[in-house]
């Protein structure tokens, strides 16, 4: 076991890094951070960043610190070499982390890399940084200052790097939302307000197996203009997806409106989605235009569609089939051209069997289904949605960014959370309230109920962040096995990995079938 210190500084080293995640304005300005922070806290002469572009087949460093007061390294910034060589191109090839301890002795070694860079290599530790996407790059540990590179440091690298490739990609993708953010329209009145929110795509946040699937299918969808529904508990983030795949679409320039179908009465479901006309009802004193109206050209995005009445499924029926609307107290059918996005927190195919959901309206719109996990099936994100949270809280309340206890942590992965991301959200914005601007979130400051029930779901709750993310990983390669009858190939599938990536962890952990 390290000692207490050692533990601070690895849930520093977390902290920092998650950090980073959501300071995407400056990608260099990020990565100079971590490498820094991962220099000093594993005492290295350096530490750099490579990714791999496919096309070119070839890796290129975008980032390279080193012990003299954190400098950057320019020449070795520039540098690009074919990614069958080298460290890296091990790396690449056998999906796993490569720890030198002699590099004089190490024929994996690029020697060429050395001299372009003046710079001698005696130790390393290598790691693949993964994402959805499989392996953007590799992350260098380089030049133990004293001793030798520990299996420890490996392990801690590893549990990093994932967290690494999301930060990249993340900011990658914000620059490619900010270079058209400028020619967005903001006409839509439901969205007035929300020209900062609408771009944060960071809100959905997840490096496990199931958000792996969601993201692939997102990738999928997101190009097209298909009809999508997406399904999931209630808090999930249903409306969060449905705005990434509209504002990152080829409608992007065009409205978006959203409507909770369970949130008003027929009638004035009604006049809201398909508008009225003059002297309809009582206090219709003018025409009005409905939401398809004024999404034309766009999205509507219908929330908790399983809540609308047969007479209103009717409707929107012919809006899938035919392309027009009528107002309330309207006689001529008009013309909308809308993509449709609904959401449901109910199983529809189960409501259809029942006869309270239309089955020709559910294959309309359900094109092209997207299911969101629940948080309790994936727990390994639970450190990453908090990180992102106390950010976020810390910005509305003006108080520096908290962290929070390694026994609070535990409290957070050990819960079921019915409410999921929301009800988590709630927990940070209460805990972080009744800290009153303290540094630590300790989990005396969590809801009693939380710390009633989130301790014991968990056997051997962890103690740190890469423990937890040990243990989840564990329990959810064991379950893959069981389901599998031992079968790997198809365990990996479950699980979002190649088949050599789970041996890997199989023999990491020592997991038996």
């Amino acid at each position: 076991m390290g000692t207490s210190g050692d533990r601070q500084a690895d849930l520093d080293l977390f902290f920092d890094v998650s950090t980073s995640i959501h300071a995407i304005c400056d990608l260099n300005e990020m990565l100079q951070h971590i490498l820094e922070k991962i220099r000093a806290v594993f005492s290295i002469e350096g530490a750099s960043i490579a990714l791999h572009d496919p096309r070119k087949k070839e890796f290129y460093f975008i980032r390279t610190v080193e012990e003299a007061g954190g400098r950057s390294h320019p020449t070795m910034e520039k540098m690009h070499f074919p990614d069958h060589l080298g460290v890296a191109g091990w790396v690449l090839r056998e999906n796993r982390s490569a720890v030198i301890h002699d590099a004089d002795n190490d024929e994996r070694l690029y020697r060429e890399m050395d001299v372009q860079q003046d710079f001698r290599t005696r130790s390393m530790i290598c790691v693949p940084l993964r994402s959805r996407r499989g392996t953007i790059g590799v992350l260098y540990a380089l030049n133990k200052i004293r001793g030798r590179f520990t299996e420890k440091e490996t392990r801690l690298l590893e549990s990093l790097s994932g967290t690494i490739a999301i930060a990249i990609e993340n900011a990658r993708l914000y620059g490619d939302l900010k270079a058209y953010a400028s020619s967005l329209e903001v006409e839509n009145r439901r969205l007035r307000g929300e020209v900062q929110e609408r771009f944060n795509l960071q809100g959905i946040i997840g490096a496990s197996a199931p958000m792996q699937k969601v993201f692939s299918l997102l990738d999928r969808v997101i190009p097209t203009t298909m009809t999508v529904l997406i399904q999931g508990e209630t808090g999930t983030g249903k409306e969060l997806v449905a705005k990434v795949i509209h504002y990152s679409g080829p409608l992007k320039d065009r409205p978006f409106v959203a409507e909770n179908c369970a949130a008003l009465s027929e009638s004035l479901l009604e006049s809201e989605l398909f508008g009225h006309e003059r002297g309809a009802f009582t206090g219709a004193v003018s025409d009005k235009k409905g939401l398809f109206e004024v999404a034309d050209g766009g999205t509507v995005f219908l929330d908790e569609i399983s809540e609308t009445s047969p007479s209103m499924q009717a409707k929107l029926l012919r809006v899938l089939q035919e392309g027009e609307i009528r107002r309330v107290g309207g006689h001529r059918p008009i013309q909308v051209d809308v993509r449709v996005l609904a959401s449901t927190n109910r199983d529809l195919m189960a409501e259809v069997k029942k006869g309270t959901f239309r089955e020709d309206l559910f294959y309309r719109i359900n094109v092209f289904p997207i299911v969101l996990p629940p948080l309790r099936e994936r727990r390994e994100d639970i450190p990453l949605l908090v990180t992102h949270l106390l950010r976020k809280t810390a910005e509305k309340l003006k108080v520096p960014v908290p962290r929070l206890a390694p026994a609070a942590m535990d409290l957070l992965l050990g819960f079921d959370w019915p409410g999921n991301i929301r009800e988590l959200e709630n927990e940070i914005q209460r805990a972080m309230a009744l800290a009153a601007g303290e540094p630590v979130i300790a989990e005396a400051f969590l809801s009693d109920k939380l710390r009633r029930e989130g301790g014991g779901k968990e056997q051997g709750v962890a103690r740190t962040l890469k423990e937890a993310t040990e243990s989840v990983e564990i329990r959810m390669i064991r379950d893959a096995l069981r389901r599998t009858g031992g079968n790997r190939s198809r365990a990996a599938a479950i699980l979002g990995l190649t088949r050599q990536g789970l041996l890997n962890k199989i023999n990491r952990y020592g997991i038996g079938q």
